[in-house]
């Protein structure tokens, strides 16, 4: 580890042309879209972006054609196959190597064409089960994982592993950002496959159109979580995209976290849900508690600005507009 802290980079900032060519991948999901927002926002006229349909990312030629042809000056890599606890557990293969395949794809296609600057998006799961809260990055690997999306959770580490390697053994600002629960915007709604977040709130909203009726939920409504709205995930990207920073592994969250009963009660009181909740204990809880240590990122300048309740309700919003047209995520 000394090894590595020598090598360190120093903190600075980048000027970047505003027609700098930045690929997206995944810009269609709930983080890249609002990556290609907060972009967009602020000037920036070159991005690139192709659907699962234009380019399969776990097809390596398909990913190293793709390269040649665009020639990104940067790439983020917001593309991965996601799920809850459920989809985790019943899919453990394809969780594992999908995402194993996609970020290796571009990663590594990335390093052979020369591409300096790589933004790796990882997930709060990569940190062991037990680990101290809130979670340091420091933590990584000295623990085993969370059993119910240790598929996940393997993959994304060895994404992170491969672009500290680069980063150490090349000196190429390949970094990755470790988001919180993320929410929002084009999440997905399905029932089935997604996180605790957006899953409430469609069960609520649903209870409430029909007559109110109650909600059951999984687990106790004990564990801790803390949640981040994607459009602040965005604002993370974008400052590490305009700045070199200085070591390989961030976390990105608020810092605060509340309990999934408390997290219910906001979410029904947002709907305007008057049924009961029912809790059903025979159900997982997953991880007891899980904090993200955002001081690293706090003291380079970059913070979360969107409180819970407000992201809460912005979400609602879009989920009411896309009512006929929100993403389910089939298994």
């Amino acid at each position: 580890m000394e090894d590595f802290k020598e090598k360190k980079q120093i903190f600075k900032k980048r000027i970047l042309d505003k027609k700098t060519k930045i690929y997206i991948a995944g810009h269609k999901g709930m983080v890249g879209s609002a990556v290609w927002r907060a972009l967009v926002s602020k000037g920036y006229s070159n991005l690139i972006g192709k659907t699962s349909k234009e380019i399969d990312l776990t097809n390596q030629q398909a990913v190293f054609d793709f390269y040649k042809k665009e020639q990104p000056e940067v790439v983020i890599n917001a593309a991965a196959k996601v799920g809850g606890i459920l989809a985790n557990n019943d899919f453990p293969y394809q969780f594992l190597m999908e995402n194993i395949q996609i970020q290796n794809n571009l990663i590594d296609g990335a390093f052979k064409l020369g591409i300096e600057k790589f933004i790796f998006l990882g997930s709060s799961c990569i940190y062991p089960k037990f680990a101290p809260q809130p979670l340091k990055e420091e933590y990584l690997l000295t623990d085993s994982l969370e059993p119910t999306n240790e598929w996940y959770a393997i993959a994304k580490i060895t994404g992170v592993k491969a672009c500290q390697a680069i980063r150490k053994q090349y000196n190429k600002d390949y970094v990755s950002l470790m988001p919180t629960n993320l929410y929002g915007s084009f999440d997905n709604f399905d029932l089935q496959s997604s996180h605790v977040l957006p899953a409430m709130l469609r069960k609520f909203h649903e209870a409430k159109i029909n007559d109110h009726s109650d909600v059951t939920l999984w687990g106790s409504g004990t564990p801790m979580r803390e949640f981040l709205f994607v459009d602040d995930m965005a604002e993370a990207v974008v400052f590490a995209l305009e700045n070199n920073l200085p070591e390989y592994l961030y976390n990105i969250g608020s810092g605060k976290d509340i309990t999934i009963k408390e997290l219910a009660e906001t979410i029904q009181n947002t709907i305007g849900h008057k049924g009961k909740i029912i809790w059903d204990a025979s159900k997982p809880d997953g991880t007891p508690r899980k904090l993200m240590d955002v001081s690293k990122m706090k003291e380079l300048g970059w913070e979360y600005t969107t409180e819970l309740e407000l992201g809460i309700e912005k979400t609602y919003q879009w989920f009411l507009k896309n009512i006929d047209t929100f993403k389910e995520i089939k298994l």
